[in-house]
């Protein structure tokens, strides 16, 4: 979207490695000038076969991404993004700094679901010598109570089961697609790669945008609720007024602090077959043949069904001309994703290695995607399933719903009579000679365009179709 060239990332995003290096006096330099941080962790994840799962993770990066008045010279607020690379400074050296910004009340911290964020970097830091760890945070801003004043008008305060996704928010708010992707990669590894650096800055920076967002709203709209009822242009009322409103804190209890130990036993990586008399190891790795192979008497076309944790890789083989469904239900259960899957004779792909324990209702149809990445996701089923795939065949089903086009494209009378009440067409490309092309499932228009054609060249260079 054009509105996401407004909300780019700062160029230059400063990692701090140790409390000597230049990043790390910038870093404070800019605390002392910050009126606004915003605030995100990352840690690797444990998962619950591992040793101590139940115990709190230790941080390993601290993102804090800081607005501060500028030069009048220079334009403006101005905003910096720091990596606090909590593997390789010592905690010693940092803990006060980051106490005392968490405390500071001149300083309004925001974050997204922080507190358990803070439980975990508060567990890091008192378990390297930094007593009593961290207990505060305030004045502190949930971004998820500003997206809902600003798409609700109303009150802010919403419950956690209501809450949407940042990557959701960020959509929605500023036009930035956000990708989750690398929140559970390997954050204890070193060196960080390039993309789990830009995406640990955005989780922080984008929290910034979103304020401002708000700010610009109250300016332009005025109140958001009745305690924001008298608003000028001067910032320290403006924050203020939002502070009276959305303010609150996070104060750590003593038993947010110990890691509550978890009821259920780690479940050893075995299912029982059909008869339910032998134990065998689960294998991730494809066995085969797939139930659309004409040797079994399927009809020779691939199909696949995507469960909710690779909704992003359904959309890619859809992009390049795979049939790939998601589940009907938002939250299905194993039999239920198993079940669609043996009466769609469709391949179930998943990243969640306990669906493989119920592979003996629908043997053959279930395989686990190792890959992390959309990108890497799709070339590990191409080659898996040994799927062809061929320039002609992109962009040819819908990636809204996957279903098929119709034969024959339409005209722009045509397509400005389809779309009515449903779908807009931009009125500059009226004038252009293009054809129209509608989803015989969901009736979605589409049009070579230039995000067709960027697509198609995406797509080209993923599959290496030039090569």
């Amino acid at each position: 979207m054009d509105s996401a060239q407004n909300h780019s990332l700062p160029s230059q995003i400063h990692i701090v490695t140790s409390s000597t290096c230049s990043e790390f006096t910038h870093l404070l330099q800019s605390l002392r000038q910050s009126t606004v941080v915003g605030l995100d962790a990352e840690w690797k994840p444990r998962r619950s076969s591992q040793p101590n799962a139940s115990l709190f993770p230790p941080v390993t990066l601290l993102q804090i991404a800081c607005r501060f008045q500028a030069q009048p010279s220079d334009g403006g607020p101005k905003s910096e993004v720091f990596l606090v690379d909590l593997l390789k400074v010592p905690l010693g050296e940092v803990y006060q700094p980051i106490k005392e910004m968490f405390e500071s009340e001149s300083i309004v911290k925001l974050g997204f679901r922080f507190k358990q964020d803070l439980v975990y970097l508060s567990h890091t830091f008192s378990t390297q010598g930094c007593e009593p760890g961290f207990g505060m945070v305030a004045p502190f801003l949930d971004i998820a109570n500003i997206y809902n004043c600003l798409k609700n008008h109303n009150s802010a305060k919403s419950s956690s089961k209501d809450t949407k996704s940042l990557s959701t928010i960020c959509e929605e708010l500023l036009g930035i697609s956000l990708s989750k992707e690398l929140q559970c990669s390997d954050w204890s590894s070193r060196p960080l790669s390039e993309e789990q650096i830009q995406y640990a800055a955005a989780d922080a920076f984008y929290l910034l945008e979103i304020f401002s967002l708000y700010q610009q709203y109250i300016l332009t709209e005025g109140k958001c609720g009745s305690s924001v009822s008298e608003v000028d242009d001067d910032h320290s009322n403006m924050m203020q007024s939002i502070l009276s409103y959305f303010g609150d804190k996070i104060v750590l209890k003593e038993s947010d602090k110990v890691p509550k130990n978890t009821k259920k036993k780690v479940k050893q990586r075995q299912c029982i077959n059909v008869n339910g008399k032998e134990r065998a190891e689960i294998s991730t790795e494809w066995q085969g043949p797939a139930p659309w192979d004409p040797s079994i008497g399927g009809d020779g076309f691939p199909k696949f069904l995507c469960d909710v944790m690779i909704e992003g890789l359904a959309k890619h083989l859809r992009c390049v001309g795979i049939d790939a469904a998601l589940p009907s239900s938002k939250k299905p259960d194993p039999r239920e994703l198993l079940n669609q899957a043996y009466k769609e004779k469709r391949v179930l792909l998943t990243r969640d290695i306990k669906l493989l324990r119920y592979q003996y209702l629908a043997e053959n149809q279930v395989y686990k995607v190792k890959s992390l990445l959309k990108n890497d996701q799709l070339l590990e089923v191409i080659e898996t399933f040994k799927l062809s795939i061929s320039e002609d065949k992109l962009m040819s089903r819908c990636t809204k719903c996957n279903g098929s086009f119709i034969q024959k494209p339409l005209t722009i009378e045509e397509a400005v009579q389809a779309s009515k009440g449903f779908q807009i067409i931009p009125s500059c490309l009226f004038d252009k000679n293009l054809e129209f092309w509608k989803c015989t499932s969901c009736h979605q228009l589409y049009w070579e365009g230039t995000q067709y054609r960027h697509a198609v060249d995406k797509f080209v260079s993923i599959c290496k179709l030039k090569d």
